[in-house]
C-alpha cells in the first residue's frame, strides 16, 4: 500500500511564504511524476505543478508561475512546494500526487490526504 503524507500547511498573511513537503512510502517499485494539486473553496481540484524524475517541471496554473517552486529528492521519494508571495486566492487544500508503480496496484496515480493552506490577514 502506498502512503503520501503532506506537511507544512497553515495560516499565513498575504505576501508570506510556506513550504509544503510530501513523503511517499509503502510498496513502491518506481516513482515517475510527482506533483501538487489544489482544491480552492467552491472549485474543482486542479493540477498546479509537477516534476519528473529528471527534474523537468510543468506549471499548469499561470498565476503561480514565479511564486511557486517545486523540487524533489528522488532518493527519499519526497517532493517539496515552496510558495512565496502568497495571495488570498491561493487558499486551498493542497494534495500531493504521485504517478508510479506499486507492488499491489501496479502503475497508477496516488494522492495524499491534503494539507490546508489559508492566506488571510
Amino acid at each position: 500500500q502506498v502512503q503520501l503524507v503532506e506537511s507544512g500547511g497553515g495560516l499565513v498573511q498575504p505576501g508570506g511564504s510556506l513550504k509544503l513537503s510530501c513523503v511517499a512510502s509503502g510498496d513502491l517499485l518506481s516513482v515517475n511524476v510527482m506533483g501538487w494539486y489544489r482544491q480552492r473553496p467552491g472549485k474543482q481540484r486542479e493540477l498546479v505543478v509537477d516534476i519528473t524524475t529528471s527534474g523537468d517541471t510543468s506549471y499548469y496554473v499561470q498565476s503561480v508561475k514565479g511564486r511557486f517552486t517545486i523540487s524533489r529528492d528522488n532518493a527519499k521519494n519526497t517532493t517539496y512546494l515552496q510558495m512565496d508571495n502568497l495571495k488570498p486566492e491561493d487558499t486551498a487544500i493542497y494534495y500531493c500526487h504521485l504517478e508510479g508503480r506499486s507492488v499491489v496496484v501496479g502503475y497508477d496515480d496516488f494522492f495524499g490526504q491534503g494539507t490546508q493552506v489559508t492566506v488571510s490577514s
